[in-house]
C-alpha cells in the first residue's frame, strides 16, 4: 500500500504544481519571466500549517519526496522541480475513528492536496525529530563526497522502520543505489543505517 500511495504522490507531483512557493524574477536580457523556486523546508512548513489548521495538533508527518530537475550522476545543480509530503491523521467518528493519509504535491506553479482513507506504514513520524540539515546542505554533502552518484533524480526524507534505530535520513537514489545523509548529524554513507550490511 505504501508503494501505491508513494507512486500516486510522485505521479501527482509530476503532473501538478505549487502556487504557494516563493517566486523570483529571471531576466534573460530581453524580457522578464517569473518562475518558482522550490524550497523543501518552506513547502514542509506550508503543508504542516495546512494540516494544523484543518486537523489540529494530532497529525503525523511521515515523508518528504523530492524530485530534482537533473540526474545526480550528470550535470546537476540541485534544482527541485517537485515535492510531495505525506501526512496521516486520525479523526474520531461516532463508533470509533477514521485514519486518512494526506498527500501534498507541489511543483513550481501549483500544488494539490489529496486525502485517502488508509494507513501509512514503513516510516516513523518526523514531526518531533531533529532535522538539523537542510535539503540543500544534504545535496551539497553528497555532491562533495567521493562516491559514485546514483542515476536518479529522487531523494526522500524519512525515518525508516527497521531492525536498527537511526536518525531521519535524506536518501538520494533509487532501488539500484542510494546515498544516505543523516538529517541530524550530516554524516554521509552508502550504507542504510537501519539495515546495515555485516
Amino acid at each position: 500500500m505504501k508503494k501505491f500511495i508513494f507512486s500516486v504522490a510522485l505521479l501527482g507531483m509530476m503532473m501538478t504544481s505549487c502556487n504557494k512557493c516563493q517566486h523570483v524574477e529571471v531576466i534573460d536580457g530581453s524580457d522578464v519571466d517569473t518562475v518558482a523556486v522550490l524550497n523543501l523546508e518552506n513547502v514542509i512548513s506550508l503543508n504542516r500549517q495546512d494540516m494544523y489548521l484543518n486537523y489540529g495538533e494530532e497529525y503525523r508527518w511521515y515523508e518528504s519526496c523530492i524530485l530534482l530537475k537533473d540526474y545526480l550522476d550528470e550535470e546537476s545543480d540541485g534544482t527541485i522541480v517537485g515535492i510531495s509530503n505525506v501526512f496521516q491523521v486520525v479523526t474520531s467518528i461516532d463508533d470509533g475513528c477514521d485514519t486518512h493519509v494526506v498527500l501534498f504535491s507541489c511543483t513550481p506553479t501549483d500544488w494539490t492536496k489529496e486525502v485517502k482513507k488508509g494507513f501509512w506504514v514503513e516510516d516513523f513520524p518526523l514531526e518531533n525529530e531533529i532535522i538539523a540539515i537542510t535539503f540543500k546542505e544534504a545535496y551539497d554533502k553528497i555532491m562533495s563526497v567521493n562516491m559514485p552518484k546514483p542515476h536518479s533524480r529522487h531523494c526522500v526524507l524519512r525515518k525508516e522502520v527497521g531492525p536498527n534505530d537511526a536518525n531521519p535520513q535524506y536518501i538520494f537514489g533509487n532501488s539500484e543505489a542510494q546515498i544516505y545523509v543523516d538529517a541530524t548529524t550530516g554524516e554521509v554513507s552508502d550504507v542504510n543505517p537501519v539495515f546495515p550490511t555485516e
